[in-house]
C-alpha cells in the first residue's frame, strides 16, 4: 500500500543534508567493461553484419568517386594542354567528361542510400539493445534489497537508470556507425591510394602509428575524468532531487544556504571533473589535425616531382591529395569516437555496478498463503543493519485476530520489526511464521499481499483520487471505490473537491491537505480487505474530530483480522488486545493496558508521562 518507512537505526553515507557522501572510486576495467557491453549487441549480430555491409557499400562508392573525378580532370588537363601545345586536331573532350561526372553522381546516389539504411538499421540495434539493458536494471531494482535503496539518494540511482543508459544509447545510435564507416574508409581509402602510388601511400601510412604513438597517453589519463564526470553527475542529480523534493523542509529550517553551499561544491566539482576531461580530450584533434596537415605538405611536395617525371597525371596526384585528407578524416572521427567511448564505458561501469549489486536473498519457496488466518510467531529472532543487533532473540506469539500495539521510544526497534515481518529485510537468526509457515518459505510477492499497510508518510501517485483508491485492489468496481471511500470517511470531503473522484493529483499530491491524503490511504487499505493490517500511526495527520471518525473506522476494519499497530499516542491503543512495549531491540513488557499499568514498569511511566504532557498542555 503506503511507502514503508526507512528502518530506524540509520545508515552511514549520508550527510546532514540528505544527500549521499560518494566514496573514492575504484579502479576501472575498461576492456571488461566493454566487453559486456557488447554482449547486449550478440542477439542483433544479423542487423549489425546488415550495418556492415551497407557501411562498406555507401564508403566503396564514396572512396570510389575522387578516382573516376580524377579520370575526368586528366581528360580535362591533356586535352587543354595538347591544344595549349598547337597539336593538330586537339580537342577537350566534354561527352566523355559529361558520361564519368553522371556516373559519379550516380555513384553518389547510391552511396547516400546506402547510408540511409545503414543509420536506420543500427537506429534499431540501438534503440532495442537500450530497451533490453533498461530491462535488466528495472527486473534488478526489484529484486534489490530495501537496504540498498535506503543507502543511496533517489537522484543517484536514477542518473544510472536516466542518465548513464541514455548516454549508453547515444553512443550505440550514432558513435557506432561512424566507427564503422571510419574502418571502412581508411581501409578502403589505403587500398585506392595503393593503385594510385604505393610511395605516397606509405608516407601517408606513416601518420597512422605516430598519431596512435600521440593519443594512446591521452585516452587513458581522459578515462579517468570521464569516470569522475558520471559519478559527480549522479551526485549532483541526487542532491537536486532531494532539495526539491523536501523544499518546504529546506524553507522551514533555513536550510537554503547550506543547500545552495553543497550545490556550488558538487557542482564545481562537476565543473573541475568536466573541464579536465574535455580538455585532454580535445587536445587530441589538433595533434591530429597537426599530423594531418605535415602529411599533407609532404605529399604535395613529393606529388608534384612525380607528375613532372610523368610518374603518375596530374588527374591521380589530385584524387590522392583528396585521398590523404580524407584519410585524416575518418582517422580523426575514430580518435573523436574513442572519446566518446571513454564516457559510455564510464556510464556502462556505473549501471553494471548496480547490476551487479546484492541481491534480495533468492527464494525457494515451499509453501503457499492462501486465506491467512493471520497467526503470527516470531521465534528467537536475531537481526542487526550491520554488525550490532537491533532486535535479539525476540519471541512473540499472536493469535489469529488479535489487535497487536507496539510501542517504545523512538529508535527502539518497532518499525524494524514490521520491515522484518513484511521481509523487506532478511533475520539474522530465528524463524517468522505465518500460520505455521516459515515466512522464508512463502514468496515474498504472496506474503505482502496478505497485508494491508497504512503508515505515516502517505504515498500517493499522479492520477486522479479513484485511480489512486484503486491501487489497493485490482479490477475494483466504483461502488466498491465509493464504499471504501465512506467508510474511511473520506467520501465526503472527495466529494466537495471540483472533480470529484476524477480530481487529478499533482506528482506531490500537495494539491490536497496532509490529513485528506491520510483518509485516501485509509480508504485504500480498506478496499484491500487483507486478511492482516499493519498500521503506523495512521490517524496522526488529522483532526481530532476526523480522528474519532476514522478510528471507529479502523475498528470496523480491525475486526477478526491481526493487525498490528505501531503507536505513538499511547491513547489511541488502549483497546489492544496485546501491548508489546519496545526498548533497544527487545520486548521488555506485555500485556493488556490494563495489566501494563498494575506493573507500574516501563509502559505505565510512559504512559503517565504522557498523559501528564496533555494535562500541562491543557
Amino acid at each position: 500500500m503506503s511507502k514503508h518507512k526507512k528502518p530506524q537505526g540509520g545508515h552511514p553515507g549520508h550527510g546532514p543534508g540528505g544527500g549521499m557522501m560518494v566514496m573514492g572510486q575504484k579502479p576501472k576495467n575498461f576492456k571488461g567493461t566493454l566487453g559486456r557491453l557488447l554482449t547486449y549487441l550478440k542477439p542483433r549480430r544479423n542487423q549489425l553484419i546488415a550495418v556492415f555491409i551497407a557501411a562498406i557499400l555507401s564508403t566503396v562508392f564514396t572512396i570510389v568517386g575522387p578516382k573516376i573525378m580524377g579520370d575526368a580532370i586528366t581528360l580535362l588537363f591533356e586535352g587543354a594542354y595538347a591544344k595549349f601545345q598547337g597539336v593538330s586536331g586537339a580537342a577537350i573532350d566534354f561527352p566523355e567528361i559529361g558520361r564519368i561526372l553522371l556516373f559519379l553522381a550516380g555513384l553518389y546516389v547510391f552511396s547516400s542510400l546506402f547510408t540511409y539504411v545503414q543509420q536506420y538499421i543500427m537506429s534499431s540495434v540501438a534503440q532495442k539493445t537500450v530497451y533490453d539493458l533498461r530491462e535488466d536494471v528495472n527486473e534488478k531494482l526489484e529484486r534489490l534489497p530495501l537496504k540498498y535503496f535506503d543507502g543511496r539518494t533517489n537522484g543517484e540511482i536514477l542518473s544510472r537508470v536516466t542518465n548513464d543508459i541514455d548516454t549508453i544509447g547515444s553512443t550505440l545510435q550514432q558513435s557506432l556507425t561512424q566507427f564503422i564507416t571510419s574502418i571502412v574508409t581508411i581501409v578502403g581509402i589505403i587500398i585506392m591510394m595503393l593503385t594510385i602510388s604505393p610511395l605516397l601511400t606509405l608516407i601517408t601510412v606513416i601518420t597512422l602509428p605516430i598519431s596512435l604513438f600521440v593519443i594512446g597517453p591521452i585516452l587513458k589519463r581522459s578515462q579517468k575524468h570521464f569516470s569522475d564526470q558520471q559519478r559527480t553527475l549522479g551526485e549532483l542529480n541526487g542532491h537536486i532531487e532531494e532539495m526539491y523534493t523536501g523544499h518546504q523542509v529546506v524553507k522551514a529550517f533555513g536550510y537554503e544556504k547550506k543547500a545552495g553551499a553543497k550545490f556550488d561544491a558538487v557542482n564545481e566539482e562537476l565543473y573541475e571533473a568536466g573541464s579536465k576531461a574535455q580538455f585532454v580530450s580535445g587536445i587530441i584533434m589538433p595533434l591530429m589535425f597537426f599530423i594531418g596537415n605535415l602529411s599533407y605538405v609532404v605529399i604535395s611536395v613529393v606529388g608534384g616531382i612525380l607528375v613532372t617525371q610523368r610518374a603518375i597525371t596530374i588527374g591521380d596526384i589530385q584524387a590522392f591529395i583528396t585521398y590523404s585528407k580524407q584519410f585524416t578524416q575518418p582517422l580523426t572521427q575514430t580518435a573523436n569516437i574513442a572519446n566518446i567511448v571513454q564516457a559510455t564505458v564510464a556510464a556502462a561501469e556505473r549501471v553494471f555496478e548496480l547490476l551487479d549489486e546484492e541481491e534480495e536473498v533468492k527464494e525457494v519457496t515451499t509453501a503457499t498463503l492462501t486465506n491467512a488466518k493471520g497467526e503470527v510467531d516470531f521465534e528467537h529472532v536475531d537481526f542487526g543493519y550491520g554488525d550490532d543487533l537491533l532486535i535479539t532473540d525476540m519471541n512473540l506469539h499472536v493469535s489469529p485476530g488479535q489487535t497487536v500495539a507496539i510501542v517504545g521510544p523512538t529508535g527502539a526497534g518497532k518499525t524494524t520489526m514490521i520491515n522484518l515481518l513484511m521481509r523487506f529485510y532478511e533475520v539474522n537468526n530465528g524463524k517468522i511464521k505465518i500460520d505455521g509457515i516459515d515466512t522464508r518459505e512463502i514468496s515474498r510477492s504472496e506474503l505482502r499481499k496478505s497485508f494491508g499497510m497504512v503508515l505515516q508518510d502517505t504515498w500517493l501517485f499522479n492520477g486522479t483520487i479513484k485511480e489512486n483508491l484503486a491501487y489497493g485492489k485490482e479490477g475494483a468496481t466504483d461502488e466498491e471505490i465509493f464504499e471504501a471511500a465512506r467508510i474511511a470517511h473520506a467520501d465526503h470531503f472527495i466529494r466537495t473537491l471540483p472533480d470529484g473522484y476524477d480530481t487529478v493529483l499533482n506528482e506531490e499530491a500537495s494539491n490536497i491537505s496532509q490529513g485528506q491524503k491520510q483518509l485516501l490511504t485509509i480508504a485504500r487499505a480498506v478496499l484491500a480487505n487483507p486478511p492482516m493490517m499493519i498500521l503506523d500511526e495512521a490517524t496522526s495527520s488529522v483532526d481530532t474530530r476526523t480522528e474519532i471518525f476514522i478510528q471507529q473506522a479502523m475498528n470496523r476494519l480491525l475486526e477478526g483480522r491481526t493487525s498490528f499497530v505501531i503507536a505513538h499516542r499511547l491513547s489511541t491503543i488502549r483497546d489492544a488486545d496485546l501491548i508489546l512495549v519496545m526498548n533497544q531491540g527487545k520486548v521488555i513488557e506485555q500485556g493488556s493496558h490494563e495489566e501494563l499499568l498494575e506493573k507500574k514498569g516501563f509502559y505505565a511511566d510512559l504512559y503517565n508521562s504522557q498523559f501528564s504532557e496533555q494535562q500541562v498542555a491543557g
